[in-house]
């Protein structure tokens, strides 16, 4: 029997190693076919697809657009625009330093500027470059081509009326959250909500085509406000000029539908624009309108004679002595500007008589006061919902001293905002009826609530109408067309050691027509700088003029009245 024939050692190692090699090949086919092929396995196709879109898939912000906010006929006051945002990839840029400098030049920054911002912003995966910039702005740096330098859209708000309306509609922030305003009390309303979408994109981070859509953007809810831009720029271009004619150092100005409630205009001086805020200072800033408080001074003198009759300790026909002038109540000497002598109640409206004011106030209980001034607003909110809406103050005091009963029915010793003062006459123009203040439009008034006796209210609006003629105090509001009721008031200001005897507030409150009102409307003036300070030389034409070209832009008829056919001074032409 022969031997079995030996093998080679080189042939076995060669065996050897085809088996190695069919093994390491029947391994990798095995691990394909276990990564892409097999089912079952999660960690196969899924994790090759999950490295890949590691590297290409991105979820990116649908920013929604902010919802408009109009005037009550439509006109924009506040609308978004879309925007295109440039921001960088610190770790990619920095990969690429030779093109900094062409990167600086377009943006307009200087190389150090860049250089210093990707110091700060080292080691991160984002920074901005420029934010909302125009689109074809933007596009022209995106086609250099630069490594790590993104876009992503944005919305930038923009205030077609610009600073007309500002105080009133507000602003928002550079990320178009409300900061001001409008904007701020209703911003949950108008800011919308955000949406998601993936997107491929290739090693240079550019948009292939888009994955799929997360969630899509749902824009903010429009918001139509109360005020007609026709009389607010009306009132925007009087308050400037009588704040610069007289040298003051503000003022503010609302007009309310007489029957609504609801605020056709608020303006103030002095004022800043949303569109550019480049010198923009924090008392710029504030809606004085419904913010700063004041005392009202004889503005108020009216409802005090309404609680006077209302007790029924005086009619409208009483009648005061105010010779010779002057009157001592409790160490003050309190005085009129002349010497008017007797008085009916209507007289001591229109001539507003301190002494007359102060001895009807000594006969009263100081509370019936307090009350009525109370049911028509004051030392209240108005129900705008506006941010940092002043109550003003309405003090109630354990024991009255003598001066302060006197000072109360004058309008010393207590506070309000032009706005307040606005709604209490509301209730005057709307026969004892009062309405909450709207900034909104409203398709239906509130019912309101009645705060006064209907004839009682008829008996001071005819003082109010003898207030504006020839002999009253404020007979430079008066009108060429239509009928007018209203009041004048004049307070010093307060200082550091009381009241200044140079510094003034001016005002005139009022409506019109005064038989059937369809506006009210309350001027302030704050430090007139001129020899005429009085409110009837500063607040009164400004109301005059205001009134006469709302009532036009809103065709309201002329109503000629008895009193209002002598001859007027000229006015200026409305535009």
């Amino acid at each position: 029997m022969k031997a079995p024939k030996r093998i080679p050692i080189a042939r076995w190692r060669f065996y050897g190693v085809i088996l190695v090699l069919a093994g390491l090949a029947g391994s990798l086919v095995w691990r394909v076919a276990d990564l892409q092929v097999l089912p079952g396995n999660e960690r196969g196709f899924t994790f090759l697809q999950g490295q890949g879109q590691a590297r290409t898939l991105r979820t990116e912000t649908i920013n929604a657009s902010r919802g408009v906010i109009t005037d009550r006929n439509g006109e924009p006051l506040a609308v978004s625009t879309p925007v295109t945002t440039l921001w960088a990839n610190p770790r990619e840029l920095a990969e690429t330093p030779q093109r900094w400098s062409e990167l600086a030049r377009a943006l307009g920054w200087s190389n150090a500027d860049l250089e210093s911002r990707m110091g700060r912003f080292a080691g991160r995966e984002f920074m901005y470059l420029q934010r909302h910039m125009t689109p074809h702005a933007a596009d022209e740096i995106l086609a250099l081509n630069i490594p790590g330098v993104y876009s992503q859209r944005e919305y930038r708000r923009f205030y077609p009326a610009g600073e007309v309306a500002a105080h009133l509609v507000g602003m928002t922030d550079i990320d178009d959250r409300g900061q001001e305003g409008i904007e701020l009390a209703y911003d949950a309303w108008l800011a919308g909500e955000n949406g998601a979408r993936q997107v491929i994109k290739d090693r240079h981070g550019h948009t292939v085509r888009e994955h799929q859509l997360l969630r899509s953007a749902r824009p903010g809810n429009n918001l139509t406000l109360s005020i007609d831009l026709r009389l607010q720029y009306l009132a925007h271009r009087e308050l400037r000029s009588a704040v610069h004619e007289n040298r003051a150092r503000a003022g503010s100005m609302v007009i309310m539908d007489a029957q609504t409630g609801e605020i056709l205009a608020m303006v103030n001086q002095p004022v800043y624009n949303p569109n550019d805020r480049s010198n923009l200072r924090g008392d710029l800033l504030r809606n004085r309108a419904l913010t700063d408080m004041f005392e009202p001074g004889s503005t108020v003198k009216p409802f005090a004679v309404m609680a006077a009759l209302e007790s029924g300790d005086y009619r409208y026909n009483s009648r005061f002595n105010t010779a010779p002038g002057h009157i001592r109540v409790g160490g003050h000497t309190l005085t009129d500007p002349v010497n008017y002598g007797d008085l009916d109640m209507a007289g001591v409206i229109a001539k507003s008589s301190q002494v007359a004011m102060a001895k009807m106030a000594m006969n009263m209980e100081p509370e019936v006061i307090r009350s009525m001034y109370y049911r028509l607003g004051l030392g209240q909110g108005t129900g705008t919902g506006f941010p940092g809406e002043g109550v003003g103050a309405l003090p109630n005091y354990d024991r009255w001293r003598a001066i302060q009963k006197a000072t109360y029915s004058f309008g010393y010793g207590i506070s309000a905002t032009t706005t307040q003062l606005a709604q209490a006459y509301g209730v005057l123009a709307n026969g004892g009826i009062k309405r909450p203040v709207s900034l909104l439009r409203m398709d239906e008034p509130p019912a309101g609530q009645p705060v006064v006796n209907r004839e009682l209210v008829s008996q001071i609006n005819r003082m109010l109408e003898q207030a504006v003629t020839r002999d009253g105090t404020g007979h430079r509001a008066r009108t060429d067309a239509y009928s007018v009721a209203g009041k004048t008031g004049t307070v010093h200001k307060v200082g550091l050691q009381g009241y200044d005897d140079d510094r003034y507030i001016a005002s005139f409150a009022g409506y019109a027509p005064a038989e059937n009102p369809r506006i009210v409307a309350v001027v302030v003036i704050d430090e007139p700088a001129t020899e005429a300070y009085f409110g009837g030389q500063v607040a009164a034409p400004v109301f005059s003029r205001v009134a006469e070209g709302a009532l036009r832009l809103l065709q309201e008829p002329p109503r000629q009245r008895d009193n209002y056919v002598e001859k007027l001074p000229p006015r200026r032409p409305i535009s």
